[in-house]
């Protein structure tokens, strides 16, 4: 097999501290290191101070400018043999450059998660509606990212939910679409014997960037209906909000006398994880599979949360602890597992099966660079079967980059 280029273009920079997001990248960069690919990694965003310096691990990094004709010199020059972009709006700005200029450049959508679901779940919730697929139907985003996904050769999926949505509601073919959740170590028996015991954690726990407004809903469903309930049952019990970027609304919410914490974001969430019994993540809207609840299987803690928390993760095993939509069961499920060792030890042992059967890299990385390298043997035919794909891309190149010259020459007259 020969060397690949791969160019990455980011919507931000690499945070695996601060975001599953960052988290799915920097995995999918050292899947294809491994291979002993070149990786440039390409961004419009400013740099941040919890940003991981890619250079530590051979990636090249590159500041960018949206709408500039250098990033046309740019790509020539690193001449990528593959592309991939950082979620779809970064499809938009950046996919019809890197068509005229890099043709031959296989073209990968990473979704992140469907941003159309996420986003359309929320209006719809602030709207105190029940949520169906036909509202997706209605809103210009889920049009934006399905052409986006189209336009590509191949799109990374996260979840089991958002393949059968895309393949069986949206009716986009098999090929264009690759299901790759986190990928993760396998846990061993030698790393369930190190971890700390029921009566030696304490604590609920919940982490979550809070730029990602599903966290920032999940944190004032705790402090307005779940927390009492279960303090009413564990008054000495305490709840740790964990997370990067916190806003003024939720560190006002820390209360000492109530056992609400607010601690703001944490270098190593692994640690937190370690030491908590529980973790809790009452999300009501949101996509894609969920760092924070891999996290707390990875690390031995059991989990409650809802059904779009738990979506499209585990398949047909049974969860790391509860999944319930009722705020009053989902209290009384986390004293149970707060309270009931044996309980608590079964939810563990069904976190370290979903990690086991779900999330093995050793056998989704490989997978991951068969199917690359297949399409990339076979492009022209892999395209020509793509017609939707090839009309939208044409249509692109006529009406987005044109605005984009317009705004290059806006720009240049400033």
């Amino acid at each position: 097999m020969s060397k690949n280029t791969v160019l990455i273009i980011g919507a931000v920079w690499v945070a695996p501290n601060s975001s599953a997001a960052g988290s799915r990248m920097l995995q999918l960069i050292r899947q294809f290191l491994q291979q002993q690919w070149e990786v440039v990694f390409a961004t419009t965003a400013t740099k941040g101070e919890k940003a991981m310096d890619l250079k530590s691990i051979g990636v090249s990094e590159v500041a960018i400018e949206l709408n500039q004709p250098s990033f046309d010199v740019f790509i020539k020059k690193v001449n990528p043999t593959i592309v991939l972009f950082d979620r779809f709006m970064i499809e938009e700005q950046f996919g019809w450059r890197v068509a005229e200029n890099c043709p031959n450049a296989l073209r990968i959508l990473d979704t992140e998660d469907l941003h159309c679901l996420r986003k359309v779940r929320h209006k719809v919730l602030k709207e105190k509606r029940i949520f169906s697929k036909n509202d997706l139907l209605k809103e210009a985003i889920t049009k934006r990212e399905i052409a986006s996904i189209l336009r590509c050769d191949l799109s990374l999926i996260i979840s089991t939910f958002e393949m059968d949505l895309l393949q069986n509601f949206f009716k986009i073919d098999q090929k264009l679409l690759y299901h790759l959740p986190f990928m993760l170590s396998q846990i061993d028996k030698t790393q369930v014997a190190s971890w700390k015991r029921f009566d030696e954690r304490k604590n609920f726990t919940m982490i979550g960037n809070f730029l990602h407004a599903p966290n920032v809903d999940a944190v004032l469903v705790l402090k307005n209906t779940i927390w009492k309930q279960i303090r009413e049952q564990l008054p000495a019990a305490e709840l740790h909000i964990y997370g990067a970027y916190p806003t003024q609304q939720i560190l006002e919410l820390h209360n000492k006398k109530e056992g609400f914490f607010v601690k703001g974001f944490v270098s190593s969430p692994e640690e937190v994880v370690r030491n908590t019994k529980v973790v809790l993540a009452p999300l009501r809207f949101g996509a894609g599979i969920k760092g924070k609840l891999t996290e707390a299987m990875v690390f031995g803690a059991p989990s409650v949360t809802t059904s779009i928390g738990a979506e499209g993760m585990h398949g047909q095993l049974p969860w790391n602890g509860f999944v319930t939509d009722d705020f009053e069961d989902f209290a009384q499920n986390a004293v149970a597992l707060y309270t009931d060792e044996k309980r608590w030890v079964a939810a563990q042992e069904n976190g370290v099966a979903i990690i086991n059967s779900h999330y093995d890299k050793e056998k989704t990385g490989p997978l991951l660079i068969n199917t690359i390298t297949n399409i990339q043997e076979n492009l022209p035919q892999h395209r020509i079967a793509n017609f939707l794909g090839s009309m939208l891309q044409h249509q692109t190149l006529q009406s987005t980059k044109y605005m984009s010259k317009w705004i290059e020459a806006k720009n240049r007259l400033q």
